[in-house]
């Protein structure tokens, strides 16, 4: 029994700070270089064009310090909660650029890259949505990371 929670704890600790990793790696990429993320705000079409440079000016923070704060293991839950909440709202967006025949790169990661189809976007933010649930959901666990 008590070899089975140890896994389960290692289990736990890889998903928060594998998850923690992607998003430090996605806001930072974005701090970078707010102009071309505003540039990817604006492609979805949904903001006046104020509201894309404050997107882009906050939304990259929010991950930076959410991812951090999964990889230091500290209010835990809250970080989840909150990539949770943005993984689904990307996943909404997303999907909105599909029924609207948007051809769009998703401006998740690197900007100007590669155009990644929103297709696999959604793919991945149902993983990334996933891990977060299980972070958020988890209470055996909770005294390792809350």
């Amino acid at each position: 029994m008590r070899m089975k929670r140890k896994a389960q704890h290692y289990f736990l600790l890889l998903l928060r700070v594998g998850l923690g990793l992607i998003f430090v790696y996605a806001g930072v990429l974005k701090i970078q270089d707010p102009i071309a993320f505003a540039g990817s705000v604006a492609a979805y079409k949904l903001l006046p064009y104020f509201f894309n440079y404050l997107v882009a000016a906050t939304i990259p923070w929010v991950e930076l310090t959410s991812g951090l704060l999964l990889i230091i293991g500290y209010r835990v839950q809250a970080a989840a909660g909150i990539i949770a909440a943005m993984n689904i709202l990307f996943i909404v967006l997303l999907a909105s650029t599909i029924v609207r025949g948007l051809d769009i790169d998703c401006g998740c990661f690197r900007q100007g890259g590669e155009k990644t189809s929103a297709w696999i976007a959604i793919m991945r933010d149902i993983i990334f949505l996933t891990v977060a649930l299980i972070l958020v959901t988890e209470k055996k666990e909770r005294k390792y990371y809350s």
